[in-house]
């Protein structure tokens, strides 16, 4: 699959995969200087490109696992949503769940972006559901082991 990607600033880098299975691409820092994410706070981190994303195919914005597990950063929003339509500049939302003010340095890879398919539901109204095993068993209902 083919991805347009237009830079916006001279120091963007596009997305890339560190591996050749890798499903996530990391994004990368588009900033002038360290920014400093205080304990518990989010910035907004500019990756400096736009893109073009097939009809049918959405961008979510992932943690990546070193940087959330050894320094407490991730997406404040879990996972961001880049839809197909959008053509503005990807950001990051960047959160510090931490209790330790950390740096983030220009180019430094701060989240992955994993393209897929979605699909388009049409949602109508019903009086009647139809019955499960399981029915309205919500949170935990299922078991833990």
């Amino acid at each position: 699959m083919n991805v347009k990607i237009k830079k916006l600033s001279p120091n963007a880098k596009l997305p890339a995969y560190g591996s050749p299975y890798a499903a996530g691409a990391d994004l990368f820092a588009c900033i002038e200087e360290d920014v400093t994410i205080a304990p518990h706070q989010t910035v907004l981190i500019p990756t400096g490109f736009a893109m073009e994303l097939p009809q049918g195919y959405a961008g979510f914005i992932y943690a990546r696992s070193g940087l959330a597990a050894k320094r407490n950063l991730a997406p404040a929003n879990k996972v961001g949503v880049v839809d197909c339509d959008y053509r503005g500049e990807v950001k990051v939302a960047l959160h510090n769940h931490g209790e330790v003010a950390q740096t983030i340095s220009p180019g430094e890879r701060i989240a992955q972006l994993v393209i897929a398919p979605y699909v388009a539901a049409c949602f109508e109204e019903a009086e009647d559901l139809s019955q499960t095993v399981r029915g309205e068993g919500g949170f935990g209902s299922t078991g833990t082991k």
